[in-house]
């Protein structure tokens, strides 16, 4: 068991980014929390809208004007509604999830950065 651990730590520990890289690393990492952050606004639009588009099917299908409808075209409103509000949902619950793990995944970069600054400022006064 504890060979397997050891194997994971050094895996891990490889993959981490040398000091001297520390500004290309920084720049990575700001591309990469943007990428993250404009397809995180794409998820809260998509989920606006969609929940928009449910609520106008509600009030169409519980309004007088709904009810008027042919028996017909009124089951297809609420049909739509109900796809509409699992699409809401499922959208909704898609852009929440990514939103944490966006956030994490900031918190995660940010201490990683700091560990990278300290253990250059380290090797400077090393090398001083």
């Amino acid at each position: 068991m504890e060979k397997g651990s050891n194997g994971l730590r050094e895996r891990l520990l490889a993959r981490l980014p040398k000091p001297e890289n520390l500004a290309a690393y920084q720049e990575e990492t700001a591309s990469l929390l943007a990428k993250h952050e404009k397809a995180i606004w794409w998820d809260k639009w998509s989920f606006r809208i969609l929940s928009y588009c449910a609520m106008a099917l509600w009030f169409l299908c519980a309004s007088d004007w709904g009810q008027t409808l042919a028996h017909r075209a009124s089951v297809g409103l609420w049909s739509a509604f109900g796809l509409m509000l699992i699409g809401a949902v499922s959208t909704g619950l898609q852009y929440f999830i990514n939103r944490s793990k966006v956030e994490i995944l900031k918190e995660v970069k940010q201490v990683q950065l700091q560990v990278l600054e300290l253990q250059a400022s380290l090797r400077r006064d090393d090398e001083v």
